[in-house]
């Protein structure tokens, strides 16, 4: 029974081990993720950013603008 509950202790040691160099492993590479791009995310939306379209109040501020 001691040899059971020994065997046992060492399995959940390695676990242990394995899972906790996992978990600092992903940690890092998210931290460098985050340091690399200044905190703001970056990716690709499918949306095309539309900054301008023409109306007619627009074509009226411009017109006075100028």
């Amino acid at each position: 029974m001691v040899k059971e509950r020994r065997g046992f202790l060492k399995k959940l040691a390695t676990a242990g081990a394995v899972a906790s160099v996992g978990a600092v492993a992903a940690t890092a590479a998210e931290k460098k993720q985050t340091q690399s791009s200044g905190g703001v995310v970056v990716g690709h939306s499918p949306k095309k950013e539309i900054l301008y379209k023409k109306t007619e109040a627009w074509s009226e501020y411009y017109s006075a603008a100028i």
